[in-house]
């Protein structure tokens, strides 16, 4: 079935490179969520109310964090495992039988902490059946074969049925959200939706490209583990920093207050995506380059980051100012309070674009160790300074911590990158001084 949709749907036939696909691709698959989203926020708002918007995107927020867990920074290390050994098929089935085990057990921890934390501490007051319904994204995250297809450079295959999965989900929403009392069925349908388009792509790995499934062996598990975890840590903080902020104000604010918040924030992290796929696509180019030729890496990477923070400004001031429009073509409601967050928030973009000439120096650079350092400085940051002003200015503070954020972690990034790559940088803002004058 996946192999006529391939013959039917031959749009990466106009690029020949593989990379380049993979990187097309892989924009194909962000811009399809980030699409999806932005078409759900208004369909949701209506049918459920703020009030519920924000409970259903609290739960979401949770789950997450722990689908970082379920990740356990396999999608950066497995890739790489996947392409060296693609022609070894025994290799290869150990390999991706190693790293599906590990993540459908990860999937089942992470869910019996839910579910302790839920019934057995009676955490989660207000949102425990929406946030326990909301477990299936764990396994649709577990299966979900990305890494492998991308160390296979198959990119058009997974991103064609990632589309699948997310207009699966919002039928879903269409045909059976209907009412308040449905939203705990939101996240549950995202979830399912994934896992099922996820357990076709596991058939299509079996028996189209002849990759069997092993038993777990334990100690090759925990060895996979051991090895990624400092990628989990760097994960978590990162992810926390940028998308903690409901879980935060979830202490402080009511929950009206709370889908108020979301809806703003849901806007502004959506736009954040922007700076990551730049690093994304032109981190490859970028590392062949730097191992090359120096002036070119630096060029290269100079007009890029200028282009991204133009383009990041215009996409603040835009929303900036279209503010009221956005939130009322959202709601379909004038929510003044939305609105004020929105305004703030619409900086972030702009502040994010800021960090993607170091955040890509310490990638070409293979320093793992600063990413680590620079992301859990960032997540401290994060955590003291949102507490500190939502407590005192409520969810107005937690925007303005937001921002105060990305400055800080761009300024970290500026020190790192000072302290251990000093000779890269003076060589960049050696180009600069010799370009304007």
């Amino acid at each position: 079935m996946f192999e006529k949709i391939n013959l039917l749907i031959p749009f990466g036939n106009f690029v020949q490179n593989k990379s380049l696909q993979n990187f097309l691709f892989l924009a194909l698959i962000q811009s399809s969520t980030i699409l999806i989203s932005i078409i759900s926020m208004p369909l949701l708002l209506q049918s459920i109310g703020a009030e519920q918007f924000g409970w259903v995107n609290l739960s979401f927020s949770v789950i997450i964090v722990f689908n970082i867990l379920v990740g356990f920074g396999f999608n950066l290390s497995a890739p790489r495992e996947v392409a060296i050994n693609q022609s070894n098929k025994a290799e290869l089935s150990q390999l991706v039988s190693n790293v599906f085990s590990a993540k459908i057990l990860l999937a089942i921890f992470s869910t019996a902490l839910i579910l302790i934390g839920a019934y057995g501490l009676n955490l989660f007051q207000g949102y425990q059946s929406v946030l326990v319904f909301s477990v299936f994204i764990l396994f649709s995250e577990a299966t979900f074969p990305l890494w492998f297809f991308q160390g296979m450079e198959k990119m058009k295959l997974i991103s064609i049925a990632n589309l699948f999965s997310k207009l699966l989900y919002l039928l879903g929403i269409v045909l059976f959200i209907r009412n308040p009392e449905q939203s705990k069925w939101v996240n549950f349908i995202l979830g399912v939706s994934g896992f099922g388009i996820n357990i076709l792509l596991l058939i299509y790995i079996h028996y189209a490209l002849d990759i069997k499934f092993y038993k777990p062996r334990f100690q090759q598990l925990f060895t996979l583990l051991r090895n990624t975890k400092l990628l989990l840590l760097s994960n978590l903080a990162t992810h926390f920093s940028i998308n903690g902020a409901l879980i935060v104000l979830s202490f402080f604010a009511s929950a009206t207050t709370l889908g108020l918040f979301s809806l703003a924030e849901r806007i502004s992290m959506v736009l954040r995506l922007f700076p990551s796929m730049v690093i994304h696509s032109i981190f490859p180019n970028a590392s062949k380059l730097l191992k090359e030729d120096l002036s070119a890496f630096i060029s290269f990477l100079k007009k890029v980051s200028f282009v991204a923070l133009t383009i990041g400004l215009a996409v603040s001031l835009v929303v900036f100012g279209l503010a009221p429009l956005i939130i009322q073509l959202f709601s379909k409601a004038e929510l003044v309070e939305s609105i004020s967050y929105l305004r703030v928030l619409a900086f972030i973009p702009f502040l994010a674009c800021l960090n993607i000439l170091n955040v890509v120096i310490f990638l070409v650079k293979g320093q793992n160790n600063l990413m680590f350092k620079s992301s859990w400085m960032m997540g401290l940051f994060m955590v003291s300074n949102s507490i500190v002003l939502t407590s005192q200015y409520g969810a107005i503070g937690l925007c303005f911590a937001m921002l105060s954020t990305e400055i800080v972690v761009f300024l970290i990034c500026c020190i790192l990158n000072w302290m251990y790559n000093r000779p890269l940088i003076l060589a960049i803002l050696k180009t600069g001084k010799r370009n304007t004058s």
